[in-house]
């Protein structure tokens, strides 16, 4: 049953639309500054010598979005401490594959998750290996694709552990990472 979810897992990706496409709006250059300075742990960052990273949140209808790349793909989330995992949908794994960032090594294992809706869903996990929040690279973090086209990409706490402390600054629209 593992090996028949991976294979249509790979032909989902293989087949589906170009994220870049007029369709979807989440890609577009962010035009936003960014200031940047980060401190960081060797075994999970490889960087510089700063104190943190802070990234600029876009709210539109009190949804928080933040400008990250993975696997070299610059990409629009959603900030979402409620969710476990990034996760993105199979476009977006379709182009890191097209892109040569994501092979058959990286993709993990057929997962089962519940969403915020409480409905139960498989989706498959991958190693995305490397995630940039502004300056600050991390390496060899755990991700879901979500079995829908219409997912919306979010930044979940795969990414939020890896680091000591995270401020969000509603007032001004930006979050620190430490």
């Amino acid at each position: 049953m593992r090996i028949i979810s991976i294979i249509f897992f790979v032909f989902l990706i293989i087949g589906c639309k170009h994220p870049e496409s007029d369709e979807l709006d989440r890609y577009n250059d962010s035009k936003e500054s960014i200031k940047s300075e980060f401190d960081i742990r060797p075994s999970l960052i490889d960087l510089k010598n700063h104190n943190c990273s802070t990234i600029k949140m876009e709210n539109e209808e009190g949804v928080n979005y933040v400008w990250i790349e993975i696997n070299g793909l610059k990409l629009r989330f959603v900030f979402d401490t409620g969710a476990s995992n990034i996760s993105i949908s199979p476009a977006e794994a379709s182009v890191l594959y097209r892109q040569g960032t994501l092979n058959r090594n990286d993709i993990l294992d057929i997962e089962y998750f519940q969403d915020a809706t409480g409905r139960i869903s498989e989706g498959t996990t991958i190693n995305l290996r490397t995630v940039k929040i502004g300056d600050i690279v991390l390496k060899d973090v755990k991700a879901t694709v979500v079995n829908n086209e219409n997912a919306p990409l979010l930044l979940g706490q795969s990414v939020m552990e890896r680091f000591g402390k995270i401020e969000i600054d509603n007032e001004n629209g930006y979050i620190n990472f430490n």
